[in-house]
């Protein structure tokens, strides 16, 4: 069990957080006081003590909010849970749901220090209950709910698409079959054909945001802007060709033009990236096969599940 050592909110964006004695959490919201509170998924966010301690030994004269910090806790490592953890603070509940976060413009405190700790070992979460908090209320930690559905992302790769050129229509019916299939959709994303975009994206949802799945549509072709197969590779730890190559010999059923695709599938630590095609047809046809499939495959990443067995 940990402790609630600080309670921070700001009044307005791009102000620095103030420390507060008591709160009030909302369910669905954050801390009802906070201008960074909303409807999204980094409600509330969250420091361990002991890092901000490491950093001020280091010579940094700050306190508490300054890293742009909701809560401060006391007790154990919060980047050391996985997305989806909980955490009973008071009588409000909290969820996981990132770890870390993209840093887009330097702080006043790594303009100072040259490094800053939020972005590296800073937490998010979303309220699932609501409640009164103050400091020194006791923080506990909690597994994952069982049950829960699995997280997806949809990214759909188009030039045109991403200028407004073309209506993307393969990834709403990638989200819309997902949901379908009980699957939680926390993002879709349309991005140009830019390889070195893709890999950041895939990168940040399997580390920071811990998706279960990240289907891809589009880029697997011959031509020279298509690099969604080289994106996949090169951040994936390990490969699940199989699955590739099992979605090329159904559609070869299919269509022999099925034979050009170059699609990849792999893994990055325990999120699944699989490569489908870009057009809606192909791509209706591809989740009916690959669906009922995947959740062994799911669970196993999981943890939930620990030995392959024929279906």
């Amino acid at each position: 069990m940990g402790e609630l050592k600080a309670i921070c909110i700001s009044a307005a964006r791009g102000t620095q957080k103030t420390e507060v004695a008591q709160a009030e959490l909302k369910t669905g919201w954050g801390i009802a006081t906070d201008a960074h509170a909303g409807r999204w998924h980094r409600q509330v966010s969250l420091l361990s003590y002991d890092k901000i301690r490491e950093f001020q030994e280091k010579g940094a004269q700050v306190g508490y909010g300054a890293f742009g910090e909701n809560l401060v806790v006391e007790g154990f490592d919060l980047r050391a849970f996985p997305v989806g953890s909980r955490f009973q603070v008071g009588g409000a509940l909290l969820e996981l749901t990132q770890v870390g976060k993209e840093c887009h413009s330097h702080c006043a405190i790594y303009q100072s220090m040259g490094e800053c700790i939020m972005p590296r070992e800073g937490v998010f979460a979303k309220v699932l209950k609501g409640g009164h908090i103050q400091k020194g209320d006791p923080v506990t930690p909690l597994p994952p709910a069982k049950g829960r559905p699995y997280t997806a992302a949809v990214i759909t790769m188009s030039d045109k698409g991403a200028c407004g050129e073309r209506e993307d229509k393969s990834g709403p019916l990638l989200k819309e079959l997902l949901a379908g299939a009980g699957y939680e959709v926390v993002e879709t994303l349309l991005l140009a054909d830019e390889q070195a975009a893709l890999e950041q994206q895939l990168i940040r949802l399997a580390d920071q945001r811990q998706v279960d799945l990240v289907l891809t549509t589009g880029g697997t072709g011959f031509s020279s802007r298509d690099r969604t197969p080289e994106a996949t590779a090169a951040v994936c730890d390990r490969m699940a060709r199989g699955i590739a190559e099992a979605i090329r010999a159904y559609s070869m059923t299919i269509t022999k033009r099925a034979m050009l695709s170059r699609a990849e599938s792999g893994i990055r630590k325990r999120t699944l990236i699989i490569n489908l095609p870009g057009s809606p047809k192909a791509v209706r046809e591809t989740m009916e096969f690959l669906l009922p499939e995947l959740s062994h495959g799911l669970d196993i990443l999981r943890g939930t599940q620990e030995e392959c067995a024929n279906g």
